[in-house]
């Protein structure tokens, strides 16, 4: 049984062959750590880092590439510049759509006494922007939102959203994990001041990479979550005041940065903008048979039912048959590997009205093809028909 893997939202797969082979190349014939070691191969390994950040910041437009910082994922990008911007006392504006990524460590702040309001979202996820000028308040210091939603893909206005920050002179975080390497992302333009995103999705690398992007003024702004040795200035204990090293202490992922680098030089060969038009033709495909079966009743497909503003992440919930059951067929008979169940993400769901059953999401990627897409409107048909 042939495997059709739609759960690219997750993480993406396959890679580009050459992400593997950096990854492998840098284990067997380089092994230096970066910062460390003085001699010809750590240096190398260092030039292939500092190109990493420059096509980061040259892909978001975020200015100088010393600003790049790079992280574990998406998660920690967002905890480092939460818990490192805000204090006692703050305010702070998020979409109701968004992750747990960007929840948990609200909550977690909310204890020691920042407070948050959730700029309403429709029942497509599509934001009320004429919502936000009335929820400011006068200690409102940042807007924190998403991209797109990792449950049924639209798309957040952010170059709106950004107009409205600067215009009230607040400081504009995004998270872009489900955007990144597939819609254009201008920091300048959007008037972005600090941008997290993860590696191992649309940027095509391994788990465990990501990062963040500050603009220049957001850097003195925030105080490192984490502290250690970075291999510069070690004559003293104190956090070294200059980027990226105020916020990279410890040994870095240098295998899975060079996998990184390797995934952008991908996407700078292939362009996002095919990507892009190749995973929204798909998902117009799926969407387009996807509206018969609603109108039989069979199911309901949940957010927006056309591509405008949109990924390729369509969620449904099945009516006729059990969600994890119409899963787990999808997987052991068809050979169909999608993602069920709240996605980590139970305001979205709240507000997308799906809460607390969930959804199956199926999510598009690169290698995925038309034929793939009829064969899994097929098996859904079946099993929505008891098969």
């Amino acid at each position: 049984m042939d495997r059709i893997y739609l759960d690219n939202a997750s993480t993406t797969f396959p890679k580009p062959d050459r992400v593997a082979r950096s990854v492998y190349e840098y284990m067997t014939t380089a092994g230096s750590n970066i910062n460390r070691g003085c001699y010809e191969s750590a240096y190398d390994v260092e030039e292939a880092v500092f190109d990493t950040r420059q096509k980061l910041a040259a892909l978001f437009h975020g200015g100088d590439c010393r600003n790049v910082v790079f992280t574990k994922n998406v998660t920690e990008s967002l905890n480092v510049i939460l818990k490192g911007y805000l204090k006692p006392g703050d305010h702070v504006l998020v979409s109701s759509m968004e992750h747990n990524a960007m929840m948990r460590p609200l909550r977690q702040l909310e204890a020691k006494g920042v407070s948050f309001d959730r700029i309403p979202c429709s029942e497509t996820g599509e934001l009320d922007l004429t919502a936000m000028e009335r929820m400011v308040k006068p200690n409102t210091k940042l807007i924190a939102m998403l991209h797109a939603s990792n449950v049924c893909g639209t798309l957040l206005p952010v170059d709106a959203v950004g107009e409205f920050a600067q215009a009230h002179g607040l400081k504009f975080l995004v998270d872009c994990a489900q955007t990144a390497g597939v819609w254009p992302i201008d920091m300048e333009r959007m008037h972005i001041d600090a941008l997290a995103f993860t590696g191992h999705k649309g940027l095509l690398g391994p788990q465990g990479t990501g990062g963040f992007v500050l603009r220049e003024d957001m850097v003195p702004l925030l105080e490192p979550l984490l502290s250690g040795g970075t291999g510069s200035v070690s004559h003293t204990e104190e956090i070294p005041p200059f980027m990226p090293d105020r916020f990279e202490p410890g040994t870095m992922n240098l295998p899975g940065i060079l996998g990184l680098k390797a995934g952008l030089e991908w996407l700078e060969e292939t362009g996002i903008n095919r990507i892009r038009a190749h995973e929204l033709e798909l998902t117009a495909q799926f969407l387009a048979e996807l509206k018969g079966l609603e109108r039989e009743g069979l199911l309901r497909i949940v957010g927006k039912k056309d591509c405008e503003n949109r990924t390729g992440v369509v969620s449904i919930q099945t009516l006729a048959v059990e969600l994890s059951q119409a899963a787990f067929e999808l997987d052991t008979v068809y050979g169909i590997q999608t993602r069920v169940g709240l996605h980590c993400a139970p305001a979205a769901h709240r507000t997308l009205g799906t809460y607390p059953t969930g959804t199956i999401r199926f999510s598009f990627g690169w290698w995925n093809t038309q034929s793939q897409v009829e064969k899994t409107l097929d098996a859904l048909k079946e099993i929505c028909h008891g098969n």
